[in-house]
């Protein structure tokens, strides 16, 4: 049986950072599920629909299996879904260990066959962040080194719109 990974995420935007830990991760697992948060707390500048279509664009060349798909609810209730043993996080400071750390821990009560694999991200990545993203092309900077160009090309759209 093939070993399934899971990478939770809100994806509001897909960054460059998320792509280099899907594509690591597909070089370790033969199974790798996207998952897009459709409950979050947060107030996603994309709806999920849109953030499904630039997740699974930016992910079409990677190299294995990975799928993108949504989910609702409890991240859990997803892992058992797809009977995946593995989701896999990505950690850019030290500061990013405690929350997720807390997250694990919980995830593992709530479901003790499940491990959480913690990523370091690449240097290029360590400060980026989706809401680094927005800020930066809301305020009219360059984002294309940050995001692949589809999601650049979503952002112009959406920004320009507001000016």
């Amino acid at each position: 049986m093939k070993t399934i990974a899971i990478y939770p995420g809100t994806f509001d935007p897909i960054t460059n950072g998320h792509i280099d830990l899907i594509r690591r991760s597909a070089s370790i697992f033969p199974k790798v599920i996207v998952l897009v948060a459709g409950d979050t707390k947060k107030a996603p500048l994309f709806n999920l629909d849109e953030r499904v279509s630039m997740v699974r664009e930016a992910v079409k060349r990677i190299p294995g299996t990975v799928r993108v798909e949504p989910f609702h609810g409890l991240l859990i209730d997803a892992v058992k879904k797809h009977s995946a043993k593995i989701i896999i996080r990505g950690l850019r400071a030290v500061s990013d260990f405690e929350y997720e750390s807390q997250m694990a821990l919980m995830n593992r009560r709530l479901e003790p066959g499940v491990e959480t694999f913690f990523m370091i991200s690449a240097e290029d990545y360590a400060c980026l962040s989706s809401s680094f993203v927005k800020e930066i092309a809301g305020l009219g900077g360059n984002v294309g080194t940050l995001v692949p160009p589809g999601v650049k090309k979503r952002l112009s759209r959406l920004y320009s719109g507001r000016k």
